[in-house]
């Protein structure tokens, strides 16, 4: 069942307003000289702020391969901070031009809130973050256990659904952000924390021992991630879209952030860098896909830096592995 509020935020932005005023986002983007991106207000390897204030994380960096594609400036984006249950209305209300937030592609936020997701560009799942003290190792060892969840995600909806299949009861603890979830936990408040295993390994990092706290192994739902924008603008979704392909078949291709002007040669590299005529349908400079590549990096450039094996989280890229690599990573080809 679609959330109550889901139906009053759609109904809002049905009757309020009509799909055409989204179109010309670029032109509004260009006109204003940066890009205004809703990200999560605090998640390691995610979206976070540093010491000096600075934006950093995987879904940070999509934010910036956007402005490289669209502004040639990989630094033209205005970060906005957005909990989970005020996310999808600033889309909306046009407050923000693009969500990159982990947030996850179902029918229904697909359909009823005039919004569009551009594609998948990390494929999780929810898991479970217990105390290895507990001496819990499977997800089915939960029975009765205090849960928190954050409100307003699918989440909610998933552990409900999987506890009644399992014939088991759990006392769900909701909160409205991961820091009320971090602190919960930390004080005993809840036993378990469920989320998005990725979100899950970021919430650790909180923790004043890390390493006495684990992730169970167990995933109970699919939870495709990607950037959302709003209906009704189809050159901005293909230039979102085609953004995120860029960066997957870049890193198919071996073109890397450090090493593009030295490019290997070949068609295939050609046509991804040079091809003119799809550039101008969406509104982008010949050499867009270089400059996301040049400033950005590629795929799994963002990703080594902000979740594997160069960040804190040291997450392995499992699903999220090019498809010729054992993962399921794929995006259509530039041709």
């Amino acid at each position: 069942m679609i959330p109550f509020w889901y139906r009053i935020a759609a109904l809002v932005f049905l009757i309020l307003t009509p799909l055409t005023v989204w179109s010309g986002t670029l032109a509004t983007v260009k006109e204003r000289g940066f890009l205004r991106c809703g990200v999560h207000p605090g998640l390691p390897g995610f979206a976070s702020q540093d010491d000096q204030g600075q934006w950093q994380g995987f879904d940070v960096d999509f934010c910036r391969a956007v402005a490289a594609a669209a502004l040639r400036d990989a630094d033209a984006v205005r970060f906005i901070p957005l909990d989970a249950q005020e996310r999808f209305t600033a889309l909306q209300s046009g407050a923000i031009d693009l969500l990159s937030r982990n947030t996850t592609w179902t029918l229904s936020r697909d359909t009823a809130l005039g919004l569009d997701f551009a594609g998948i560009s990390y494929h999780d799942g929810q898991g479970f973050l217990v105390w290895k003290k507990q001496r819990i190792r499977r997800a089915t060892e939960l029975d009765d256990a205090s849960i928190c969840v954050i409100a307003g995600t699918t989440t909610e909806l998933n552990l409900a659904d999987w506890f009644q299949q399992q014939g088991q009861t759990y006392r769900p603890v909701v909160m409205k952000n991961y820091d009320a979830v971090a602190s919960a936990f930390r004080d005993g408040r809840c036993d378990v924390v469920t989320s998005d295993q990725s979100q899950l390994y970021a919430l650790r990092l909180r923790l004043k021992k890390p390493t006495e706290a684990v992730v169970l192994p167990d995933m109970i739902s699919k939870e495709p991630l990607g950037p959302v924008v709003r209906q009704g603008d189809a050159q901005w979704f293909n230039i979102v879209r085609w953004t995120l392909a860029a960066l997957i078949n870049g890193e198919e291709l071996g073109l890397a952030k450090k090493t593009i002007a030295q490019r290997p040669r070949g068609p295939a590299v050609e046509r991804f860098l040079e091809m003119s005529i799809p550039a101008d349908s969406m509104g982008l400079p010949k050499d867009w896909t270089g400059q996301v590549i040049g400033q950005v990096g590629n795929y799994g450039e963002i990703f080594e830096r902000n979740l594997g094996i160069l960040s804190p989280l040291l997450m392995d890229r499992s699903l999220n592995a090019l498809w010729r690599d054992g993962g399921i990573l794929y995006a259509p080809p530039f041709r």
